[in-house]
């Protein structure tokens, strides 16, 4: 590549996704604070496993990237371990260039369990403590795409806030994972100001600002917004996704309406995040630019994964320009 379009940091890991038959889910009566049952010192049969290598927050946007036709690039660590070697792989069939990628010997690569029961799952984690620097690189890029990193990471970010200002004509998308999100905002409000495009969910949103849950989604995208970033996305689930633009306007995006039930929900937020960001970093207007994330977060539910689902530009275009049923984007 002589120029790279979208350059995506975070972690990347293996995940097999181990599909359950056999186990109990319990609610509260509001059909939240779940938890999942098996049975204590049993043999549990499970339906089956399949695994998925080279995933992760910025390692699914990368792919997502790449598959839209961008020139995409990751910066990630991987151990000297087998899983290492097969999430280089993945990542060069999938045209992501590998050469900022790292191999820390005496590391293991991240490798999580999911357990997949009904139309939902659970992910057992561990990130493993990576001796992070920041990548030298010859030119820059048009988009840079921060994600989850480990919970070892704030001198890594603290580097990556001097790193930034040599590419200072760089957007900066950032989507937190679980450990930036616990850091806080204080610890990481110079990325928060430099970000152009700043997406999480409602749920997370609520974290990040120690907001109550159900607060309102409006005052919600507005204190996002007043932390420094010019555009802010928050996914709702079902209730699809809002964002408020560079100017204050407020727009609401429903889910793509595809008649089909989830077949497993993994990758949904990423593909919605990473496409919406390609999209502007293709030049889309912010509206369209949210089609492209709706249509294909869609895609992705209907596969195992985060990135099996993920659909090519042409495909995600006739997606977008043809939904299977009525799709309008309104203003709040």
């Amino acid at each position: 590549m002589d120029h790279i379009d979208f350059f995506a940091i975070g972690d990347i890991v293996t995940e097999p996704f181990i599909r359950l038959k056999d186990a109990e889910v319990h609610c509260q009566i509001n059909n939240e604070d779940c938890t999942i049952c098996m049975r204590w010192g049993d043999k549990i049969p499970y339906e089956s496993a399949t695994v998925c290598a080279a995933v992760g927050n910025a390692s699914n946007a990368a792919v997502a990237a790449a598959r839209l036709g961008l020139a995409s690039a990751l910066r990630a660590y991987v151990g000297d371990d087998q899983y290492g070697p097969e999430c280089l792989a993945v990542l060069k069939q999938e045209k992501v260039l590998t050469d900022y990628m790292v191999t820390e010997p005496g590391k293991h690569t991240n490798y999580h369990y999911v357990l997949w029961y009904l139309d939902n799952r659970t992910i057992l984690v561990k990130h493993e403590e990576f001796s992070y620097t920041v990548p030298e690189l010859p030119a820059a890029p048009k988009w840079i795409y921060l994600s989850s990193l480990a919970a070892n990471s704030l001198p890594y970010h603290e580097a990556m806030i001097e790193w930034l200002k040599k590419y200072p004509e760089s957007k900066l998308a950032f989507q937190p994972g679980t450990f930036q999100m616990k850091l806080g905002v204080a610890a990481l409000r110079p990325i928060y100001e430099r970000t152009d495009f700043f997406v999480c969910n409602k749920e997370e949103a609520e974290r990040i600002l120690e907001k109550p849950v159900g607060s309102d989604i409006q005052e919600l995208l507005t204190s996002l917004k007043a932390l420094g970033p010019k555009i802010v996305v928050i996914t709702d689930d079902k209730r699809g996704s809002y964002a408020v633009d560079e100017a204050g306007k407020m727009l609401h995006v429903p889910r793509y309406p595809d008649p089909r039930p989830p077949f497993e929900i993994t990758g949904a937020g990423d593909a919605l995040a990473s496409s919406t960001a390609s999209a502007l970093a293709l030049g889309k207007p912010l509206d369209e630019a949210l089609r492209w994330g709706s249509a294909n977060a869609s895609a992705v539910l209907q596969e195992i994964g985060a990135q099996k689902g993920l659909l090519d530009r042409a495909t995600l275009e006739q997606h977008v320009i043809n939904p299977p049923a009525a799709w309008e984007i309104t203003s709040l």
